[in-house]
This record gives structure tokens, C-alpha cells and sequence, in this order.
């Protein structure tokens, strides 16, 4: 408000000066063309030049505007191009993420044949295609992606290696991750991909470093990696299943903080017994519930053959002074005083258990051993109880 009153001010100043100018001023100018003379007032002269200049500096700038009018028509039909096209490829992409293939493909089109970042254009319009089950235009529109692989090469690469594990072709997606390893580019996305390619493959090495590297990344919580750890270790055990002193080597190398995986402790313990290395599947499932009690791999401790019988009885005993009312782990003492024959003392167990529970395998466990014993009326009743057990 200040500048414009001001400059308000100024142009009176301005005015009135050349005005007092103007009348003390009794020049004239004089054009000759003969026969004819023009006198012509100095002051009139100014202004009809003023005038003057003012009309052709308009007129010119009206002929350049006329002439610059075509060029910027095209320029404001290039921008309206433009921006339809960045709206396309944004339209595609919003419809990709709301789950409409049809119309997030066709926006991708549209963008791609604008040139509007024709490849992530492409790579949206492939995804598109690849979530409609239409495989050869996926294919089309990833080698058109191809074409612009200095915009969008790694983004191709991920997903050409998507789309591979979705359609379980693994061999290629190895061939995508490995391209991407070789690019220096090592990022969750991909490390999760690979993980999921080496256990298809079954390469349980692998997937065991890409785990654990992932869980020390915070990209995997420990709920999220230890599935994939426990996997690894059976399957990688498993291979030794033919020998046995190399399955109890693998297993101790096992770092102690995975070895405290419940899962884990019950499937080798399983697979060390059936190999004939009990006494190693008996040390692995009391280190485990020295570290933390678990009712079922109590049980499971009892099913254990092999190792030094009286020293793990007097270990389970132990537990039994904290868990006096586990039935499981009553049924486990009854399991390891049979194997040592102690008759009595395994009847008094499976005994303790069924007054805790009423189990079906505390029941055929001391019918087994009435049988063995020639009491054969307490075996009867003891499979028969069994019997209601199953069938209730």
C-alpha cells in the first residue's frame, strides 16, 4: 500500500513538473517539403513522438506475439500431453496397488506409449499382466522393460525374480538374484527372495546364512527366522541320516542359542535316536529343559533309547522335584526305569501319572507291562481302559 501510494506521488510530481516545463517552453519546430512548411510546437512534438514510439512498440510486440502463438500452442498441448501422462502413470500405479489389473494396465500403456517413464511404465503394466495370468504379454512388456535397463534394471531384475518364485520356475529366479549380486545390490527384498529360491532348491546351507543374516539385519524377527533355521538344520541332518557319528557332529556345531529351539530339540532328538546316537538326543533335550521345562519333550526324553540309563533316570528325577505333578514327565521316569528293568519302580510311576491324568499311553504302558510280568487280568483291564480312551 505504501509503494503504490508512493509511486502515486511520484507521478504527480512528475506531471506537474512537465507542465511548468511545457509553458515556460515557446520553441517550435520547423519541416520543410517544398512548396510546403510545417510549424509545429516543440511540446506537440514530444508527445506526437511519444505517441508514436508507444504505437509501434505495441504493434510490435502484437506481430511477435502473433508469430510466437503457434510454438506456444504446441508447447501448451506438449505440457497437457505431459501431465495426462504423468497422471496415467500414476493412476496405474494406484490401480496396481488396489488390485484393478485391467485398468492399471491400460493406464500403464497409455503412459508408456506417451514416453512418460516408459520403464517403470512397463515393469507396472508387466505386473499388471503377470496378476491376470497373462503370461505372454508379461513377457512382452518385461523385454520392453529391458529396453530402458539404464532407468530400471535393478526394478526389472526384482521383479523378473518375483514372478519366477510365484510361478516356482526357481532356477531362473536364481539367475535374476545372482545378476543382482553381481550388481553389488544386496537389499531385504532380495535376500528374502533368495531365501525362499535356495529352500526350493534345497539348498539348506543357504538358506541357513541368508537367515541368519536377515534375522541380524532386524529384516526377519526371531518368530519370523527361526522356521527357516529349524528347516535348514533337519533337512541339512537329515542327510546324514546313513551316518551317524557325522549327524552328532553336525548337531553339536549347532550354535547353542538355536539349539534352544523347542522344535528343533524334538525333531533331532527324534533323528539322532533313529540313527542310533540316543545318548546324544538325551543330552539335547535335558540341556533343553534345564534351560526352560517343556511337558512334551519331557515325554519324549522317556522314548529316548541309549546313554547311561541310571544317571538319566536320577536326572529326570531331579526335574520331578519342581514338576512334581507332570504327568508326562511320570510317564517319561516309568519309560526309562522299563528300560532298566526296574519293574516296580516303572509301575509306580505310570501309576502317579494316571492319578494326575488319565492318558491312553500311561494306561497301555502298564498294560505292557502286566503282560510282561504274567499278570495278564491287569493287562486286559489297563488296554481296556486304553480302548475307551480312543474311542471317547
Amino acid at each position: 500500500m505504501m509503494r503504490a501510494l508512493l509511486w502515486l506521488i511520484a507521478m504527480f510530481a512528475l506531471a506537474a513538473g512537465l507542465a511548468i516545463v511545457a509553458r515556460y517552453n515557446d520553441a517550435y519546430a520547423l519541416f520543410v517539403w517544398p512548396p510546403w512548411r510545417l510549424h509545429i510546437s516543440l511540446n506537440l512534438l514530444a508527445i506526437l513522438f511519444v505517441v508514436a514510439f508507444s504505437l509501434a512498440y505495441a504493434a510490435t510486440r502484437l506481430v511477435a506475439r502473433a508469430l510466437a502463438l503457434p510454438g506456444a500452442v504446441a508447447a501448451y498441448r506438449a505440457q497437457q500431453r505431459k501431465n495426462h501422462a504423468i497422471q496415467a502413470l500414476r493412476d496405474a500405479q494406484r490401480f496396481l496397488v488396489e488390485g484393478r489389473y485391467g485398468r492399471a494396465h491400460a493406464q500403464a500403456d497409455a503412459a508408456y506409449r506417451a514416453h512418460e517413464s516408459p520403464g517403470l511404465a512397463a515393469l507396472i503394466a508387466a505386473r499388471a499382466s503377470h496378476a491376470m495370468r497373462e503370461h505372454a504379454r508379461c513377457d512382452e512388456w518385461l523385454r520392453r522393460a529391458a529396453e530402458h535397463d539404464r532407468e530400471v534394471r535393478v526394478a526389472r531384475l526384482m521383479t523378473e525374480a518375483e514372478f519366477a518364485v510365484a510361478d516356482r520356475r526357481f532356477d531362473a529366479a536364481a539367475e535374476r538374484l545372482d545378476a543382482l549380486r553381481e550388481g553389488g545390490h544386496r537389499h531385504i527384498a532380495a535376500l528374502r527372495l533368495s531365501v525362499q529360491t535356495a529352500a526350493a532348491r534345497g539348498m539348506w546351507g543357504e538358506v541357513l546364512r541368508l537367515a541368519r543374516q536377515l534375522a541380524s539385519h532386524r529384516a526377519f524377527t526371531a518368530e519370523q527366522a527361526a522356521p527357516l533355521i529349524r528347516r535348514a538344520h533337519l533337512e541339512s541332518m537329515r542327510e546324514y541320516e546313513g551316518n551317524p557319528e557325522a549327524l552328532a557332529r553336525y548337531w553339536r556345531q549347532i550354535p547353542r542359542p538355536e539349539r534352544s529351539d523347542r522344535g528343533l530339540v524334538r525333531d533331532a532328538a527324534l533323528l539322532l535316536n533313529a540313527s542310533g546316537q540316543g545318548a546324544v538326543a538325551a543330552e539335547a533335550i535335558s540341556e533343553a529343559l534345564d534351560a526352560g521345562w517343556d511337558s512334551a519333550l519331557a515325554e519324549l526324553y522317556g522314548r529316548i533309547e541309549g546313554g547311561e540309563l541310571i544317571e538319566r533316570i536320577g536326572h529326570a528325577e531331579r526335574w520331578l522335584r519342581t514338576q512334581p505333578r507332570d504327568e508326562r514327565l511320570l510317564l517319561s521316569l516309568g519309560r526309562l526305569c522299563l528300560q532298566q528293568q526296574l519293574w516296580g519302580k516303572a509301575q509306580s510311576y505310570f501309576e502317579a501319572s494316571l492319578s494326575i491324568a488319565q492318558t491312553r499311553a500311561a494306561h497301555l504302558e502298564l498294560a505292557r507291562l502286566a503282560e510282561q510280568l504274567g499278570r495278564n487280568e491287569a493287562a486286559l483291564k489297563h488296554f481296556r481302559s486304553a480302548a475307551e480312551l480312543t474311542a471317547g
